[in-house]
This record gives C-alpha cells, structure tokens and sequence, in this order.
C-alpha cells in the first residue's frame, strides 16, 4: 500500500512538466512563470516531509496519506477553473505541493523504518522505485491527453487518480507491525523492543530533528549532495526535459514517453542500489552516482534532436538506472549517523532536495526565456554534480555525538 501511495505522489508531482506546452499556448505565460509555479511546487513537496514524517509518527500512516491524497484531488480538479498565473501557483505550487510532499520518501523510510530489521536498504530501494512506476504509469497518459484532448481533461485524470486510492490507503495500510499482530521482518522474538509510539507535537518534533542535525557536518554534506541530487531530477530532468525536447523539434507525447521510460529503467536501478547499499559504503556508492549523472547531462544537449534517436535512448536507460539510487545510501547515511532521529533528519535532508529541485525548476526556466535555449542549465547541472560526488566521499558515516544506540543499517 506504501508502494501505491508513492506512485501516485510521483506521478501527481511530475505531471506539471506535461502540461506546460499546452498551458504555454492557450494562456500565453512563459516558461519562467510557469517554472515559478513549479519550483513551489518542488520546494513544498520537500519542507512538508518532515513534519509528514513526524505527523506519522504522532497520529499516523494512513490518515496523513488519505488527507494528502485529497490536497492533490483538490489541486488538480481545482485547476480546470484557472484562468490567471497567480492560480497556478495556488493549485499547482501550494495545493498539490503540500499533498505530494506529505507522501514524498519520508513515508519509504517510516516503513522501512518500523516494518524491517533486516533488508532495510532493499526495502527502500523497492519502495523509491515506486516514484519511477507513478512517473511510468501516470505520465504518459496524462501527456497525451494533453496534447490530443486538452488539459483539463488530463487535471481531472490526476484529481481521479488521486480520491481512487483514498478508500484503498484507509482499508489497507496499517501503523505498525503489531497493529496486525505480527514482528518487523528480520526482528528476533526474544529480543525485539516493541518501538516507541510518538507524543506532544509533531512540529516540535521535526524542529528538534533539525535543530540536532544541523550540529553536525555529516547533515550538511548530505543535505547539500541531495540538494544537487534534486537539482538535478526533478528539478531540471522531470519538469524541463519535455519543453527542451520539444525545442528541438520533438513532440510532447514522444519526450513524454521518454521520461516515463526514465521510470522504468529506475526501477531496477533503485532496486538494485539497494540492494548495495546493504553490502558496501554508502559514501562510494553515492560518489559513483553523481559522477555519471554528470556525464550524462554535459552529453545532453548534443543528444536531443527532432526524433528519437539511439543516443538519447542511451541517455534514458543511463539516467533512468542513476534517477533515484542515490535515495537507499542517502537514507542509511542517515540512520547510521543520527540513530533513531534518522528517518526525521532524513525528512530535512529530502528537504534540501527539493529545495535544489525548486531552484532548478526556476533557473531553468528563466535560462530558457534569456538564452533560447536549455544547455546552459544542463551544463551547470553537470558541474553540480561533480560537487555531489565529493560531498559523499567526504560524509561521515559513525553516528553522532549524542546518539546512544543508533539503528544500523548492516
């Protein structure tokens, strides 16, 4: 159920970039108008997940999903009515942003979290993978009704898509594993301490979460690689790629059905990397996956033409294997430097990458609007993540000062 949620906050989230040529030409706004709707968007979907996590933990699972999910029905079904830019940022940026940062990856490691002692970097790892399957299954529809039928059409896809998973969210998901009487996989009956139910306010909670992870340099290298690491998916990739391949001639349907296969390739990279990150330095793992993120973005703006050619499927499958893998090393960085407050602290390292998903969306935007072209954004992004890579190699992975008996990883 967990894994249904995120592939519909993925999907919810991506769909904005499919819709920004149809919206271009009835409305006439520019892309950095548009980019600034966008980079809320990107920005709430991140400063939301700590406090969804600490939601969680205080009044749980199932009722901060099922609210979520009618924020973003709310969004998109109150989207059809737009008729001003200022709009757009209410029900694209504010609406949908808060819905989809309440179900952003901070549920995957709340899961991961209570439900599993062993395995827990291959459970986020399938769990991550759920944001490619919503982008696979959510966009490509959503793309061509767009272009064929028109978006409003495709909003209320979206708003559809979000109140059917409500009643299945509510019947299903449950808190923890004693809820249905059973131990977390791996967990020693003998030994296993039933985890404590949070108390008190969830906002405190996620500000003291903040407050001791900013003491701590390993926080601000992690946050600072996953704000690239942001920058450089959703920010650029997910939102830009269809408007910079319909620059060079493409359709929107055909760079949307690229982007889906983005999602498929994921899936298996995400998978995969977590399955390594239960057996090797997390630190290495991530430096390896901004370096070839880099490469792949410096090569973009010769591969993209007006069809789809065999160089940028090459580029699909590379990005699609490196698109979230970063996510399972990220997280056990997290767990093993902070202990227990690590899924929290996780929610603010996500926070970091939105908000570099946020900038992004925006510079791009306006890169657009002053050179006519994307290569710029996509050449800064390449450099970025080179900085990515050395940030990782330079994490610390010991848990902190202060944490007594951190939840390992391994």
């Amino acid at each position: 159920m967990a894994f249904l949620a995120l592939i519909g906050a993925a999907g919810f989230r991506a769909a904005p970039g499919a819709l920004m040529v149809p919206l271009h030409e009835e409305f006439g706004w520019s892309m950095g108008t548009m980019s600034l709707a966008v980079s809320i968007n990107l920005l709430l979907f991140g400063l939301v997940a700590p406090f969804a996590a600490a939601l969680m933990d205080r009044f749980g699972i199932r009722q901060v999903i099922s609210a979520a999910l009618g924020l973003v029905a709310l969004g998109a079904g109150g989207s059809v009515v737009m008729t001003a830019s200022w709009q757009l940022i209410v029900f694209w940026g504010l609406l949908i942003g808060f819905g989809t940062g309440a179900m952003a990856l901070v549920l995957a490691a709340t899961v991961a979290h209570r439900w599993f002692v062993r395995r827990r970097g291959l459970v986020m790892g399938i769990l991550t993978a759920g944001s490619a399957t919503g982008q696979l299954v959510i966009l490509p529809p959503v793309a061509a009704l767009a272009e064929n039928v028109g978006w409003r059409p495709a909003s209320f896809v979206i708003a559809g898509a979000a109140l059917l998973v409500i009643p299945f969210v509510w019947l299903v998901m449950r808190d923890y594993p004693e809820d249905r009487g059973v131990l977390p996989y791996g967990a020693e009956p003998a030994s296993y301490e039933a985890l404590e139910r949070a108390a008190g306010g969830a906002v405190g909670r996620a500000l003291e979460g903040l407050a001791f992870a900013v003491r701590h340099r390993a926080f601000w290298a992690l946050a600072l690689a996953f704000a690239i690491c942001g920058a450089t998916t959703n920010g650029l990739i997910g939102i830009h790629f269809i408007p910079s391949a319909h620059d060079h001639g493409m359709s929107t349907t055909a760079a949307a059905s690229l982007l889906a296969a983005v999602g498929v390739f994921d899936i298996a990279g995400t998978v995969v990397s977590g399955w390594l990150t239960d057996r090797f330095d997390s630190r290495k793992l991530l430096a390896i996956y901004y370096t070839f993120r880099g490469l792949s973005l410096l090569l973009l703006p010769w591969l993209l033409s007006h069809e789809v050619s065999p160089s940028i499927v090459v580029f699909v499958v590379i990005y699609g294997l490196d698109w979230v893998a970063t996510v399972p090393p990220t997280a056990a960085l997290c767990r093993q430097v902070f202990g227990d407050r690590g899924t929290i602290v996780f929610g603010w390292v996500f926070a970091a990458h939105q908000i570099g998903a946020a900038v992004a969306a925006l510079g791009a935007g306006v890169i657009r609007d002053v050179f006519g072209t994307y290569s710029y954004a996509f050449w800064g992004g390449a450099a970025l993540c080179v900085v990515a890579a050395v940030l990782s190699v330079l994490a610390r992975s010991r848990p902190a000062a202060g944490v007594a008996d951190p939840v390992q990883m391994r």
